[in-house]
């Protein structure tokens, strides 16, 4: 009889959990209390032209848990490939029943993302290749859980900028900044992950 071991998938699935929705995540608040009391309003603003809002980064999270899900059932071709895609296309105004709908399709992503990791029975194929790609399963979930750790940081920094703002009790940007929201000029590139 062979005994199998699915350690860490069980270590990893409790990380997806925790990262996403546990009371007691290390890092801090998980992504399910950084996005509630988040208003329709709030997620659609951005503190700068460049920055994406927190209903973009909501997006752009399920959008990644839909790619992993994908590969997880073997999908080679399947990609995000463009801006719309990762970040989606959506308006600044976003009303009731969109930002419902953002959450829930983040929250059934996770789900899905969670049911495809239980019909694993061992870690063996942790240590596959992605399909059409150049790592492995162990990178790929571990990343996930990396980009809900530091989108949620993220969303809880714009919450507090956007509270600021709303408050009116400091400023985001003036005349005196670049483009880019800053007073130090440069030369670089929008960050996209912002």
């Amino acid at each position: 009889m062979e005994i199998q071991n699915n350690d860490e998938l069980l270590r990893i699935i409790d990380l997806l959990n925790t990262t996403y929705e546990g009371e007691e995540a290390w890092h801090g608040p998980s992504m399910a209390e950084v996005i509630r009391g988040v208003s329709p309003d709030m997620a659609g603003k951005r503190i700068t032209p460049n920055t994406h809002s927190i209903a973009e980064l909501v997006f752009h999270m399920t959008s990644w848990r839909i790619f992993t899900v994908k590969k997880m059932q073997g999908d080679e071709t399947f990609d995000i490939l463009t801006p719309e895609k990762n970040f989606g296309q959506l308006p600044e105004k976003i009303d009731d029943f969109e930002w419902e709908a953002l959450q829930m399709e983040l929250s059934l992503t996770q789900e899905e993302l969670i049911n495809e990791l239980d019909k694993r029975d061992d870690d063996e194929f942790l240590e596959d290749i992605v399909p059409g790609r150049d790592y492995i399963y162990y990178d790929l979930l571990h990343g996930i859980v990396n980009h809900d750790t530091y989108h949620s940081g993220q969303i809880s920094l714009l919450k507090k900028a956007l509270a600021f703002k709303a408050a009116g009790t400091g400023r985001l940007a003036t005349d005196e900044d670049d483009e880019y929201g800053s007073r130090f000029g440069g030369t670089y590139d929008q960050d996209e992950y912002y």
